[in-house]
């Protein structure tokens, strides 16, 4: 009786312990102090809302511009793997679209690489500011 009891109780433990957790590699808030924007994405359950855009609705994420309401929205995703994503974004006004991979470099630190379509741009001091196409972003908890 004992065998059987200890023979289960290893058998939960390591089910347990080898049971698919859900990565958070694309499930962030990640900021850029130079060019003052950030990404607020969740791949996984897109269910992120544009502050006082809710017209449209839930999303995979957004890239925002500090102190200004302007945003590109990430109208598809797909993550690829572990380490890198693909997205589709177009500007709030939807004149505007571009696809975008985001790459984690590591827990940290991840690389914004524009691949087609429109230059990023958003507003500076009444300006628009183009992006690079390639810019790094911090995680921020």
């Amino acid at each position: 009786m004992m065998r059987i009891i200890l023979f289960t109780l290893l058998q939960i433990c390591c089910t347990t312990l080898f049971a698919q957790q859900e990565s958070d590699s694309f499930r962030a808030y990640l900021y850029n102090n130079e060019y003052s924007v950030y990404l607020r994405i969740n791949f996984y359950d897109q269910d992120i809302e544009v502050p006082g855009q809710s017209l449209y609705g839930k999303l995979p994420g957004f890239l925002g511009k500090e102190h200004n309401s302007f945003c590109w929205v990430i109208t598809s995703c797909n993550v690829k793997d572990e380490k890198s994503a693909e997205m589709q974004l177009i500007n709030d006004y939807g004149s505007e679209d571009l696809t975008a991979t985001l790459t984690r470099v590591n827990d940290s630190l991840y690389v914004f690489r524009q691949e087609t379509g429109s230059t990023l741009k958003v507003p500076k001091n009444g300006k628009w500011q183009k992006l690079p196409k390639r810019f790094v972003l911090k995680r921020r908890k």
